[in-house]
């Protein structure tokens, strides 16, 4: 396989803990629609396959209910005021990021959140090192169609065959997958290692300094 010049990342679960205002969040917006609320832990399991998803997963018939529209366009604004609240880079991530920018490699963030918070936080989270961000928009297939993936690497400037990419979830690894390139998860997400191994996951990084140990393999 060609050395890689470019590591994608996902970034909620893999970068970031956002949990807590992704959980927050949805249920202020349920909340608002008179839904019942729902715990973090059926958050955690419900996130990463987009907004829509998470909120068609909280209510009661999904996307038939009749004021899931309603309640999707109040999540986006909810989590807009509050993704800074309790969000932050899990341990070690910074000076990962630092470590593979000094080596010139290039690095992007990938994700099925919102565009405009993916964008947001990575320009307040990683000034310095994520040079490109991609979130979810209008004609273009979320994760795990490869189409995030690939418009990334056309933004680096790079083959799509010279990029890593690392995501916390099933999700992430099957987007790796059908964009054939390989794939490091990440154990300490909102996954947990059995269930990435069921995804199968080949390659699972349990801290930071080990995910840069591969990196700093897989790139050259």
């Amino acid at each position: 396989m060609t050395k890689g010049k470019a590591v994608l990342f996902d970034l909620d679960g893999t970068l970031l803990n956002t949990l807590e205002d992704l959980w927050r969040s949805t249920n202020l917006a349920l909340e608002e629609c008179g839904f019942q609320t729902r715990t973090e832990e059926e958050v955690r399991n419900f996130v990463g396959n987009g907004a829509g998803l998470l909120i068609r997963r909280c209510l009661p018939g999904g996307e038939e209910n009749p004021r899931f529209g309603e309640c999707l366009k109040l999540f986006r604004k909810r989590y807009g005021e509050h993704m800074y609240d309790h969000t932050r880079p899990y341990e070690g991530v910074e000076d990962m990021l630092d470590s593979l920018a000094k080596r010139g490699v290039r690095i992007a963030v990938v994700s099925n959140k919102p565009d405009f918070a993916v964008k947001e936080l990575c320009r307040q989270m990683f000034p310095s090192t994520v040079s490109l961000a991609i979130g979810e928009s209008e004609g273009v297939r979320r994760k795990p169609a490869p189409d995030t993936v690939e418009a990334a690497a056309r933004g680096l400037g790079v083959r799509l065959d010279e990029c890593v990419y690392v995501g916390d979830s099933e999700v992430d690894v099957e987007t790796a997958a059908n964009a054939g390139i390989r794939c490091i998860s990440v154990s300490w997400g909102f996954r947990s290692r059995e269930a990435l191994k069921k995804a199968g996951a080949v390659q699972i990084a349990d801290h930071c300094g080990e995910l840069l140990a591969y990196l700093e393999e897989a790139v050259g």
